[in-house]
C-alpha cells in the first residue's frame, strides 16, 4: 500500500538547495531528478501507441467524403504529427502548472465517437466534429472554474476511490494484454494467444518483457520497467530482422501489432501539421441544431469527466500523493489543464486530449512530480520529427509495463472492507464493470449507482452527498444515452 506525501519526506529534503528541486518538490515527494526523467521516459513509451492508433481511428472520411488533414485521401502522417504536438504541449503544461506526474494525449473512446458517430451524421464534416470537441472542452473548463468538477471528486467516498483505482488496474492490464495480442477478441468473446498458445515471436517478446520487469522488481533494480521495455525492444528488433514477420492481420496472425520494429529510411522527417485549425464551432449548430449539439457534447463530456477522475485517483494512489482525505495535490490545476486539453485537441484537429492512465507506468517507476510529464511531453514533441525512430518500439515491448502497473494498482484492494456488504457490493461493481465493459466511465457509473441503491436500501439515504445524487442522475442519462439520441434523431 502506498504511503502519503508526508510519510515520504525525509530530513534530507529540508536541506535541498536545488532550484528545480524546490520548484517541483522532488525531494519532498521522495524522488530524484534522475527518477523523474526515467519515469517520464517510461510513460512516453507506454503512451506512444497513440501516435499509431489515433491516426488509424481518425483516418476515415466524414459524411461529405472528405478526410481529416484535407483532401480526398487519408493523411495519416499529418494526424500523427498533430497528435504528438498536442500531447507534447499539454503534457508539458500539466507538469509545469499542476506539478503532477500525469501526461495527456488523444483519448481513446473519445476519438472513436468522433470518427464513427459525430462526423458520420449527414452533412457533418471533420471541422464540425472537432468544433463539438472544442465546445465540450469549454463547458468542462467552466465546470472546473466554478468548482463543481472538483467538488464531485471530493464527494466520492474513500472506499469507492480505492475501488476505482483497482478497477483501473484491471482495465490497464487488459489493455496491455490486448495491445500485445496475448489476449485478443473474436465474435464470441476473448481468446488466449494464437490457438491457445504463445505461438508467435511477437508474443514471446511480450512475455520476455514481462519476465525482465518481474525479475527487476524482485531484485529491486532501479528502472526495472524501463529496462524491460528496452530489453524487449532489442529482442523485437533482432526477431524482426531475422524473421520479417510484418504487421499482424487476419492473413498474418504471427505478425506485430500496429508497428513493426524496424527502421526504414531516415529516422528524421519533417512533420505535417495540416490538421491544426481544422475545426468549426458554428458549423455543428447549422448542420444538426442546438439540441443535437448539446447531446453530442454531453456524451463526450461525461466520458471525459469521469475518466479523468478515475485516472487522478489511480496515479495519486499509486504514487502515495493523496492527502488524508484522499485528494491529490493541485486538483484544480490538474482539472484545468485536462479541460484545456479537450479544447486543444479540437483546435489541433486530433480529438479531445485527456489524462492517460498509462501515466501510472511512470509512477510505478518512481515519478512523483511534474518533471515526468514534462519529459514525456518533450519526447512527444521530438516524435513529430523522430516518429520513425519511436515507431521502432512495438506494442509487444511497451505492453509489459501496462501489465506490471495493473498488478501494482491491484494492491489497493486491501483498502476495501470486503466483509461490509454496503462497501463491498458497490466496490465490486466498480472493479468488475470497468474492464468487462472496457470503459472507465461505465465502471465508475456502475459503482456510483450501486452505492446509492445500497445506501437507500439500508435506510442511510441521508449519508449520500447531494453531488453523488446528481452524479447518479447523470449516469442514468449516460446509460440511456443511445435511446435518448435516437428519440431526438441524433444517432
Amino acid at each position: 500500500m502506498s504511503t502519503s506525501i508526508a510519510e515520504k519526506q525525509s530530513p534530507a529534503a529540508a536541506g535541498s538547495t536545488s532550484s528545480i528541486d524546490r520548484l517541483f518538490r522532488i525531494s519532498r515527494r521522495g524522488s530524484t531528478l534522475a527518477t523523474e526523467i526515467r519515469g517520464g521516459i517510461v510513460t512516453f513509451f507506454a503512451m506512444a501507441y497513440i501516435l499509431v492508433l489515433n491516426p488509424l481511428i481518425l483516418q476515415g472520411p466524414d459524411s461529405t467524403g472528405h478526410y481529416l488533414g484535407g483532401g480526398t485521401a487519408p493523411n495519416i502522417p499529418a494526424i500523427a504529427a498533430g497528435t504528438a504536438l498536442v500531447a507534447g504541449v499539454m503534457s508539458i503544461l500539466m507538469g509545469s502548472i499542476a506539478n503532477y506526474p500525469i501526461a495527456l494525449a488523444a483519448g481513446l473512446g473519445l476519438n472513436s465517437m468522433v470518427a464513427s458517430t459525430i462526423v458520420q451524421i449527414p452533412g457533418m464534416t471533420w471541422a464540425d466534429g472537432m468544433g463539438i470537441i472544442v465546445i465540450e472542452g469549454f463547458v468542462i473548463l467552466l465546470l472546473v472554474l466554478t468548482g463543481l468538477r472538483e467538488a464531485i471528486f471530493r464527494a466520492v467516498p474513500r472506499f469507492l476511490r480505492a475501488a476505482i483505482s483497482v478497477s483501473l488496474g484491471l482495465f490497464i492490464t487488459l489493455i496491455g494484454l490486448l495491445n500485445a495480442g496475448l489476449v485478443h477478441t473474436f465474435p464470441g468473446g476473448l481468446s488466449f494467444g494464437i490457438n491457445g498458445s504463445v505461438g508467435s515471436w511477437p508474443l514471446v517478446v511480450f512475455v520476455f518483457g514481462v519476465v525482465v520487469i518481474i525479475v527487476g522488481l524482485i531484485r529491486k533494480i532501479k528502472g526495472a520497467v524501463l529496462w524491460g521495455i528496452l530489453a524487449a525492444t532489442v529482442f523485437a528488433l533482432i526477431a524482426e530482422a531475422i524473421g520479417h514477420f510484418g504487421v499482424r492481420g487476419d492473413k498474418n496472425p504471427m505478425g506485430w501489432a500496429l508497428t513493426v520494429p524496424a527502421l526504414n529510411g531516415s529516422p528524421v522527417n519533417l512533420p505535417d501539421f495540416s490538421t491544426l485549425g481544422q475545426f468549426s464551432v458554428v458549423g455543428p449548430f447549422q448542420k444538426v441544431g442546438v439540441v443535437a449539439v448539446a447531446v453530442l457534447a454531453f456524451s463526450i463530456l461525461l466520458s471525459d469527466f469521469f475518466d479523468t477522475l478515475g485516472t487522478m485517483i489511480a496515479v495519486g494512489t499509486e504514487g502515495g500523493l493523496l492527502d488524508k482525505e484522499g485528494n491529490p495535490p493541485s486538483a484544480r490545476q490538474i482539472l484545468i489543464v485536462d479541460s484545456m486539453g479537450a479544447m486543444a485537441g479540437g483546435l489541433g484537429g486530433v480529438s479531445s486530449n485527456t489524462v492517460f492512465v498509462e501515466s501510472t507506468t511512470g509512477v510505478a517507476e518512481g515519478a512523483r512530480t511534474g518533471i515526468a510529464p514534462i519529459v514525456t511531453g518533450t519526447l512527444f514533441l521530438l516524435a513529430t520529427f523522430l516518429s520513425p525512430l519511436f515507431a521502432m518500439v512495438p506494442n509487444e515491448a511497451a505492453a509489459p509495463a501496462l501489465v506490471t502497473v495493473g498488478f501494482l494498482m491491484m494492491q489497493q484492494v486491501v483498502d476495501i472492507d470486503w466483509k461490509a456488504l454496503h462497501i463491498a457490493i458497490p466496490s465490486f461493481m466498480t472493479i468488475a464493470m470497468a474492464p468487462f465493459a472496457f470503459s472507465i466511465s461505465v465502471g465508475i457509473g456502475a459503482g456510483f449507482l450501486t452505492y446509492i441503491l445500497v445506501e437507500v436500501a439500508r435506510g442511510k439515504a441521508r449519508n449520500i452527498h447531494p453531488l453523488m445524487w446528481g452524479s447518479g442522475v447523470v449516469f442514468v442519462v449516460y446509460f440511456l444515452l443511445d435511446p435518448i439520441q435516437k428519440l431526438l434523431g441524433v444517432a
